[in-house]
């Protein structure tokens, strides 16, 4: 009889323990499929450290995802004491799981493009994308990486093959099976609240994504140690932006201010302006920024960027303020760095918007378009291009109606048209546009499946990944756009603005680490302007470009946004910040010295310039008022990004 009373909680613990040994297999998938992000500083010692600390947010996960069927399981009713009421239960065992444990294997790809896990921010990212664009990049996915599919396949095979039921066996003292399973259940409640919170006392807070970091050395390391269903649960309806109270507001403006006021004797210049954001554009590929890898022997991808740079003005240290195509967009467009969450995947992307293109729409009497080769609506490009001042917007559906063009003859069958093409007809509408006019363009053929055209196939450099001959195809496009480009009326009184929305995943250990994967190259080119030429040594992000082009342009009003001009403000006062999303951690660059911090103190500290692979934590070391200093600044730019992102703040009021 005693047997037979305690089935239920047997069965239970052996059906749970099959889950958490799925989720370990997963975590060991998702190690070895990434492992050259982890290589260089993982041992045997730490991966079972970061392992062991992952069991903690499998347990949250796990019993988030199986509340149902701890109830049914233990459910004081015996009536439910049948076969059939159990196969029932093993379905949604079975389904439940297996649903969670393949979005676990899929993260274990997507996670070298994103830097994160998956948060719930992905489904509104990819909402409006047409089903025939994800449903190629999975079928690709699938063939590419058969051992993921294959071990999914076996885990649920597992999960349903070693389920266990309770032993079907009449019960014949009721009142005994109700003590007990009341008994199991009342106890089974409390654990399972204590497992979801991730601890046992009512001081213990809810664990979330940024528990994480307490358990490893470096904020990617998180990766190893949370699972996507962990995630996505935390993230669920999760308020994105709250205001720290670090500093008063007069401390806060006087260390860092994000109102942009000119000098009186500024006088405007009507440049047009032309901002090309190249997707998936690591500094890394750009052979002339590399000199130093391979022995100075590294050529890179771009022929054609190495020739313009030599009348460009760069600078030595350029970084992105995110890691995926929604943050980089308001990043160069509108001066928002991502912080917590891409910012128009959020409520505060509601806000009215300042930008390159409003300031310049609104109060110069620019004309303004953004362009992009996708479909329209395509990753909420167009509706954060109208809310940052775009009046038009040029996507897949009006090249289509372009006589001059072959309409979806020229789509790479995934994503958008080819680059080739769109930049051309990028270049002829710009020459129908009345001057002066600013406008932007995304590019999309550097992009998964990481295909070039089948005239083109060869015709590109290989690289370690696929990637690299599409950076050279895009690159070719490009010089064909400046050619054409060049010989239009508008081209000498234009400024161009060349940079990434995002890195992809690198090659070389420098392009691994947490500043590594964010470098990107920030260009300026001014045919008109030659002296506007050379690299300085600068730390430049990419929510500096609105400013810069302002500053160039001699803009003469008030304004708002988070960067710095790049040209006019001296190099000790230069800084790049971003947030390691997925982790919350914050990295602030300035002078010698990479800080990255929790929220509440700095973590760690790092001489990047000297130490190019972030191995020596010198936070005990370094001058303690330099790192007070740096921290105070950052905590101040926090401060009031929060405050702007609640109030409404991000437009410039008279």
């Amino acid at each position: 009889m005693k047997k037979i009373l305690f089935s239920n909680v047997f069965s239970l613990v052996w059906n749970l323990f099959l889950v958490y040994i799925c989720y370990s297999l997963c975590r060991l998938a998702f190690l070895l499929e990434n492992f050259r992000l982890f290589a260089g500083h993982l041992d045997w010692g730490y991966a079972l450290s970061l392992f062991g600390a992952g069991l903690i947010f499998d347990t949250s996960a796990i019993l988030y995802t199986n509340a149902l069927f701890i109830l049914l399981f233990l459910l004081p009713l015996h009536w439910k004491e049948t076969k059939s009421f159990y196969r029932i239960v093993r379905g949604i065992y079975v389904t439940v799981n297996g649903l969670f444990l393949a979005i676990n294997l899929i993260d274990c790809v997507y996670f070298r493009f994103a830097g994160r896990r998956t948060t719930m921010s992905v489904f509104q990212e990819f909402g409006n994308e047409g089903g025939g664009n994800l449903t190629s990049i999975f079928a690709t996915e699938f063939l590419s990486h058969w051992y993921l599919v294959l071990l999914a396949v076996l885990l649920f095979y597992s999960l349903y093959k070693l389920y266990r039921a309770p032993q079907n066996i009449p019960v014949y003292s009721k009142w005994q099976y109700y003590v007990v399973q009341l008994a199991a259940l009342l106890v089974a409640i409390p654990f399972t609240v204590f497992g979801m919170r991730g601890g046992m006392t009512t001081a213990t807070r809810p664990i979330t994504i940024s528990n994480a970091n307490q358990y490893v050395n470096r904020p990617l390391d998180a990766g190893i140690v949370l699972n996507t269903p962990f995630s996505v649960f935390r993230t669920l309806g999760k308020r994105a932006f709250v205001i720290p109270d670090y500093l008063s507001e007069q401390e806060a403006t006087a260390l860092y201010s994000p109102v942009h006021v000119p000098g009186d004797s500024v006088q405007f210049k009507p440049m047009n302006v032309v901002v090309i954001i190249w997707e998936s554009f690591t500094k890394e590929f750009v052979g002339s920024l590399n000199s130093g890898l391979e022995g100075g022997k590294y050529k890179g991808y771009t022929p054609f960027i190495d020739s313009l740079l030599t009348k460009s003005l760069t600078f030595t240290h350029t970084y992105a303020n995110g890691r995926k195509s929604i943050e980089g967009m308001p990043s160069v467009l509108s001066s928002i760095p991502s912080f917590v969450e891409p910012f128009f995947l959020t409520p505060a992307s509601l806000n009215d918007v300042s930008g390159v293109a409003g300031e310049l729409t609104k109060h110069k009497g620019y004309y303004s378009a953004f362009f992009h080769g996708a479909m329209n609506g395509s990753m909420g490009f167009q509706a954060f291009a109208r809310s940052t001042g775009f009046q038009d917007y040029f996507g897949r559906t009006e090249y289509n109606e372009d006589p001059r063009y072959n309409g979806d003859k020229d789509f790479d069958g995934t994503w958008a048209i080819w680059d080739e093409e769109f930049l051309q007809y990028y270049c002829d509408k710009m020459t129908e546009f009345k001057e002066p006019f600013v406008t932007s363009v995304f590019t999309a053929s550097s992009h998964h499946p990481f295909a070039v055209p089948a005239r083109y196939e060869g015709k590109f450099p290989e690289g370690p990944t696929p990637l690299q001959r599409c950076i050279g195809y895009t690159d070719n496009a490009l010089r064909l756009f400046f050619e054409k480009a060049s010989r239009q009326p508008w081209f000498k009184n234009t400024l161009f603005v060349i940079t990434a929305d995002h890195t992809s995943l690198g090659t070389y250990p420098e392009y691994l680490t947490d500043l590594g994967m964010y470098s990107v190259p920030i260009l300026f080119y001014a045919p008109g302007m030659p002296e506007l030429c050379g690299m300085e040594d600068k730390i430049v992000e990419q929510i500096d470009i609105m400013p810069t082009v302002l500053g160039i342009l001699g803009y003469d009003r008030p304004y708002i946004c988070f960067g710095q001009d790049a040209i006019c403000t001296p190099a000790e006062d230069k800084f790049a910040v971003n947030n390691l999303l997925g982790t919350n951690i914050y990295q602030f660059v300035k002078g010698d010295y990479l800080i990255q911090f929790d929220g509440e103190q700095v973590t760690k500290a790092y001489l990047y310039r000297t130490d190019s692979l972030l191995k020596e934590d010198v936070k005990n070391s370094m001058p303690q008022e330099i790192l007070q200093s740096m921290e105070k600044q950052l905590k101040s730019i926090i401060q009031q990004y929060m405050q702007r992102m609640n109030t409404n703040g991000l437009v410039y009021k008279e």
